[in-house]
Parts: C-alpha cells; structure tokens; sequence
C-alpha cells in the first residue's frame, strides 16, 4: 500500500494529536513532504466535494438534503472505521452538503476500531465534539477474523451490540441518532489482497448480514447498507481490496443517509 493509500485511511492525528510534535510529524511519518502531504488531503478533499457537488445538481435529492431534520448551527458528529474515517468517506461528502447550509459536521471515524476501542474512548470524543446529532457506522472491524483458520469475529456478536447499546446510552443527551449496518464485503476480492493475506483477516458476509440484523432492530432510525449495497456488495459500489467502498459507493451511502432521514422531516432553510 502507498503512502497516499494509508493517508486516505489513516489519521494519526485523532488518535495522538495530543502529543507535541505530532502536526509536524506526519508528512515524514507516510514518507512524504508537507507539500505533497497538504496536496494529498487536498485532492481527497475536493472529489468528495465534487461528489457532493454532483449529488446536488440532483433538484430532487437536493430538496431532501433541505428537508433534514438538523437545524443551522447544529453538529453532527459520524463514527465509525475506516470506511468513515476515509478522506473521501460519506462523512466527508456530507460535511460538504451540509456545510452550505450551516450544519457542522465532525468526522470521527476511526480505522481498524472495533466497537470496544471506540466505548473506550467515547465520553472524551463526546466532550470534545459537543454533538447534537450521532450517526454511528460501527461494526465492521468487530466481525473481522484473524488467523489462518478464521475461526471467530474478533468482537461477539452478543458483546457488540452490547457496545453499541452503551454508545447509545453514554450519548443519552445527544438530540439525534443515527445507525449505519455494516457494508456488506467481495469475499473474493478480500482473499487476493496483499495486505490482507499478510495480515491474515478475512471478512464474511454472514457475520456482517448478523450484526446488521441486530441494528435494524435498534429504536433509532437505521440505515441499512446491506439493502444498498447488496449481499456480496455490488462490484461497482466496493472498492479493489473488497472492503472499503469506492467513491461511488461512499456517494451511495450518503444518498442512503439522506432518502432514510429526509422522509418527513421539516426544512431548516
């Protein structure tokens, strides 16, 4: 993987920016100059603009877009892995739908966080972003498999949803929340990446379609990626190492976010 493929990824900056140094650690950290790395962030940041963009010359999706139910001023604060924390992830995108319109929106996905990394760390997360709305992507890494044989998810089923009933009710005063299933994976393409097989995880498709049964019976509105991408995902919508979406399929959880939430709801322009 490319320095610019851990960039798209990876943000030592959420976990360790406490550490003095760390700002100006980072471009060597992926092998890069400050330049490269600021254009980098810059690049990602502006096709997920684009795709916002794009999404928005849609008179219809953009009605929807106004019809969610999060006022100006307001914060939505997404969690999630590296399928959130990806610099061209729906957050960000959304983060340029709603930016225009003068909600805030925090990325805060975390890659390779299962549930039980992030309830660590939640009630600093939630001190610091103040959010008045939550939407929670969380689950993939907790049914990921390690090992040779693969024999169980990293995190139970039972102690996942577990976790995830603890988010919520840590979050209590949160105005709004949101889930997000698991995206459903291409096994075969998982099975042929490099840096999986070195690593030896694998992905199935049942445990994800389990866990997303669990949180589509959660009290909060749910958004059900598995209806969107399909079971294995669709080859367009999942990116080449099977796990992580393409652009188009970033774009497509974020129309999914919209169509689930915007039903309804009263305009805040």
């Amino acid at each position: 993987m490319t320095g610019e493929m851990w960039l798209q990824h990876t943000h030592l900056d959420k976990l360790y920016g406490y550490l003095p140094g760390m700002a100006d650690a980072l471009p060597l950290i992926f092998g890069m100059s400050r330049v490269e790395y600021r254009d980098i962030i810059a690049r990602y940041d502006a096709r997920a603009r684009e795709a916002a963009e794009g999404m928005l010359a849609d008179e219809a999706f953009a009605a929807r877009v106004d019809a969610l139910p999060v006022q100006p001023g307001q914060t939505i604060l997404a969690i999630g892995d590296s399928i959130t924390d990806d610099l061209q992830s729906w957050a960000e995108i959304l983060r340029h739908l709603l930016d225009p319109r003068g909600v805030r929106v925090v990325n805060g996905g975390l890659s390779a966080h299962t549930t039980a990394m992030v309830l660590r760390r939640w009630p600093a997360t939630l001190g610091a972003a103040r959010p008045d709305w939550v939407i929670c992507g969380l689950g993939g890494n907790d049914v990921t498999r390690v090992g040779p044989d693969a024999a169980k998810p990293q995190v139970s089923l039972h102690e996942s949803v577990a976790n995830l009933r603890e988010l919520r009710r840590i979050g209590g005063a949160v105005a709004g929340w949101v889930w997000m299933t698991p995206v459903p994976v291409i096994e075969e393409r998982v099975a042929a990446s490099p840096m999986f097989g070195f690593s030896q995880v694998a992905w199935r498709n049942p445990d994800i379609v389990a866990l997303a049964g669990e949180i589509k019976g959660f009290a909060d509105p749910v958004v059900d990626l598995t209806a969107t991408f399909g079971v294995p995902a669709r080859q367009d919508l999942q990116g080449a190492d099977g796990v992580h979406p393409s652009l188009e399929g970033q774009m497509a959880i974020t129309r999914s976010f919209v169509e689930r939430l915007a039903g309804g709801a009263t305009s805040f322009l």
